[in-house]
């Protein structure tokens, strides 16, 4: 049986520091780090405490990098890149300032774009079963309802 390597809360720190470093960082992340290299609640303390007061980690920046590159990467809508922030326990404010990071001429831009390239791809299909495909294809991604619903009247 291998022995579980333990960490002073010097070498943690270092380790969390390049962790952090390397790409932004949410405390749930850190926290559960933290957990696989087995510290204990107080050391993790205080190494958060540390990495927050030296920049490394900073809640504000993650929620305006994630909120960026999932839109910019994977074409998610504003209702699915708060759920994601709220599941990693990110604070409402914050999360308004990471949602403000994507411009409204690009989100409409993308949300057309995601639209027309989805209506090529089923209009096969009869216009009941393709409005269902895109509505839920939109949804999934996490794009407005209402933006949908009134896309698709035009179909």
């Amino acid at each position: 049986m291998q022995k579980k390597q333990s960490f002073t809360v010097v070498e943690a720190q270092k380790k969390l520091e390049h962790y952090c470093s390397y790409q932004e960082r949410c405390h749930q992340e850190v926290q559960a780090k933290l957990k696989t290299l087995g510290m204990i609640p107080a050391a993790c303390d205080i190494i958060i405490s540390q990495l927050i007061q030296e920049n490394y980690l900073n809640e504000t920046r993650f929620a305006q990098s994630f909120a960026r590159g999932k839109f910019r990467i994977k074409k998610w809508g504003k209702v699915r890149i708060r759920k994601e922030l709220k599941a990693r326990q990110i604070s409402d404010y914050n999360i308004k300032i990471g949602l403000k990071e994507i411009k409204e001429a690009d989100y409409n831009i993308t949300f057309w774009s995601l639209f027309e390239k989805r209506k090529e791809a089923v209009k096969a299909f009869s216009v009941a079963v393709q409005k269902k495909k895109i509505l839920s294809y939109l949804m999934y991604r996490g794009w407005e309802t209402q933006k949908i619903y009134a896309a698709l009247q035009d179909l």
